[in-house]
């Protein structure tokens, strides 16, 4: 049997992976509650937005605004997307505490989210590190590599690739490094084997995973990856989101089924089930007439569990 971790995180990433992924533009007042609901169901990480021109992204015009709002809640971790060294020094003006940085192994994909090469973005992590050092800044840069399975563009993407982006990510200045499963493409034994290379190359630095349902295995893969020691995870509440180059994609990880998950496995995540459900819940009233996903709303939580008592007591709040 394989030793899983004791602790996981589930860092939520709906407010910014999942609202750029749909029509509604969700009011700054009601992400402010999403943030604060979901810190009080105990999620210590969220990504809050991403620094991009609202023309591009109006769902996210309102990043800064949510990055200070989430910075008065005590140990939490606050994090933005960045695509460039603009929004980099956005996100080193707003004292974000982590900045990810997409960078897509397959090169279709890259010049066509992006605009640029997968090693311009390396070159571009390594102008945002200059930037944060030159300011005295805090903020951690994390390099997430997209498409790390293959891509409905490009097709196969080399696992040789992505170690190397990998690699070169580090050495441009990058303190973490991820690996995303863009468009649903992984099973748990190529998320295995290729994890494992990864913390071989990056140990502790590499430290988080993020799958697409698209084909109903986000949650197969995460425990593949917890087999090989990586413990953090991101998701989104509901499940929305997607990738706009990836047909039928239904969308990332639903937190609450991972939370959900974790508990009955033993791996304590911190966060209380059924506040997050009630945020859910909210979530749906909020977002009337986009596409919801995730098994546990449906279903509801066991009526009894008594393989884990973890379970049983939620049942009872």
């Amino acid at each position: 049997m394989p030793a899983f971790p004791p602790n996981a995180v589930i860092r939520e990433v709906g407010l910014r992976d999942g609202l750029q992924s749909i029509r509604t533009i969700l009011p700054t007042e009601r992400k402010i509650e999403w943030i604060g609901a979901a810190y009080a169901a105990g999620q210590r990480e969220i990504e809050v937005g991403s620094f991009v021109p609202a023309h591009l992204l109006p769902q996210l015009a309102d990043t800064a605004e949510l990055v200070a709002y989430a910075k008065t809640l005590p140990g939490l971790l606050v994090s933005v997307l960045v695509p460039n060294l603009k929004g980099a020094q956005r996100a080193i003006e707003t004292q974000a505490d982590l900045m990810l940085v997409p960078l897509s192994a397959s090169r279709a994909h890259s010049l066509a989210n992006l605009r640029k090469t997968p090693e311009e973005v390396v070159d571009e992590v390594g102008r945002m590190r200059a930037a944060r050092d030159a300011a005295g800044a805090k903020t951690l840069i994390e390099g997430g590599i997209g498409t790390a399975f293959g891509c409905t563009m490009q097709g196969r993407v080399d696992e040789a690739d992505v170690l190397r982006f990998m690699q070169a990510l580090l050495d441009a200045g990058a303190d973490r490094v991820s690996i995303a499963d863009t468009v649903g493409y992984a099973g748990p034994r190529a998320v295995r084997e290729l994890f494992a290379k990864a913390r071989d190359i990056a140990g502790e630095r590499f430290w988080c995973g993020h799958f697409h349902d698209t084909r109903g295995l986000a949650l197969a893969n995460v425990c593949a990856a917890l087999e090989t020691g990586v413990a953090r995870f991101d998701a989104t509440l509901a499940g929305i989101g997607g990738c706009p180059h990836a047909p039928g994609a239904s969308g990332n990880a639903a937190s609450e089924d991972l939370a959900f998950m974790l508990a009955d496995m033993r791996i304590d995540t911190g966060i209380d089930i059924p506040a997050l459900l009630d945020l859910r819940a909210k979530l749906a009233r909020w977002l009337g007439g986009e596409t919801l996903r995730g098994a546990l709303a449906l279903a509801g939580l066991p009526l009894i569990h008594e393989s884990n008592p973890a379970i049983e007591a939620l049942r009872t709040i």
